[in-house]
């Protein structure tokens, strides 16, 4: 019975091995939209749009950029021009300009087409509010030998991050840290960001006294020790955004990889309109900015 039960083990497995034929799985193809990435902040700086075409699930070819396009952004009063990077297609940027707190500004972006047709988007974002200045940016030192989780992940000293800052009162404001060594930027990509919904604690004083009481304390950052040397300078940019603007960041995060056979669909929102001509996000963020250096110590 052993021997016979080692056969049709060995059976199956053959089976199995032998199956070498590609799986394709027929994927509905539609006509390529536009991809919009744009921001506009109070940020003194060149602003950046970045335009694209879709395209199909099995196509190879590297990505077509849009390139042409009339781009601008309005509060109604003035208007600021992207201007197309000619070292970098699609690319548009501002001249150094910065957006106003509080005020709502309408992207619009023409793209000519071959047949002389012009496609039309717009997309609107108010710019909100954000605190005055982050008053310290703080490492804490922790030694991960004393607690296995941090050892067993890290294997080494860890330094963490902590913002303290008197947070605005309204609870729907949320903050995104951008970190930065040296001015080499840690999280330059969407699924790299992370996001810190204040919510119930809109109006404390975060990392202060009565967070550190509630075991409540929000750091932003960690690094191995080893990867640091004395003399770093940390810096983060809190920048304040909207919370429709979270539910795009983590829908990307949650489409990443899928395909056909594994993981979930992308359904990735956006707010460009109208819906079917485009996808992507024009955000507005206010920012404030810290900065700590790493003493070795």
């Amino acid at each position: 019975m052993k021997e016979l039960h080692k056969l049709l083990v060995f059976a199956i497995f053959v089976a199995f091995a032998s199956c070498t034929e590609d799986i394709v799985i027929d994927v509905e193809e539609g006509d390529p939209m536009i991809g919009v990435e744009a921001s506009f902040t109070d940020e003194l700086k060149h602003h950046e749009a970045i335009l694209s075409y879709t395209s199909d699930f099995y196509d190879a070819n590297e990505i077509k950029m849009v390139s042409g396009a009339t781009v601008y952004v309005t509060d109604g009063v003035d208007t600021v021009y992207y201007v197309e990077d000619q070292e970098n297609k699609g690319h548009y940027l501002t001249d150094l300009v910065a957006a106003q707190k509080n005020t709502l500004y309408r992207l619009c972006i023409d793209v000519p087409e071959a047949n002389g047709d012009m496609v039309h988007l717009f997309s609107e974002s108010r710019v909100p509010d954000n605190v005055e200045s982050i008053d310290s940016l703080v490492l804490k030192h922790f030694n991960g030998g004393n607690d296995t989780v941090p050892t067993t992940f890290f294997g080494d000293t860890i330094e963490w991050l902590y913002p303290y800052f008197q947070s605005l009162p309204d609870p729907t404001i949320v903050y995104m840290p951008i970190i930065a060594i040296n001015d080499s930027i840690l999280s330059d990509t969407l699924s790299q960001r992370m996001t810190i919904p204040i919510g119930g604690y809109a109006g404390y004083y975060i990392n202060g006294p009565e967070m550190q009481q509630e075991n409540k304390e929000i750091p932003i950052a960690y690094f191995r020790r080893s990867t640091l040397t004395p003399g770093d300078t940390i810096r983060a940019d809190l920048f304040s955004i909207s919370p429709d603007y979270i539910y795009y960041i983590y829908s990307i995060v949650a489409s990443l990889g899928s395909n056909p056979m594994f993981g979930a669909p992308a359904n990735v929102s956006s707010n460009i309109q109208p819906q079917g001509e485009a996808v992507g996000w024009f955000y507005t963020a206010s920012v404030v900015s810290a900065s700590v250096v790493f003493d070795g110590r």
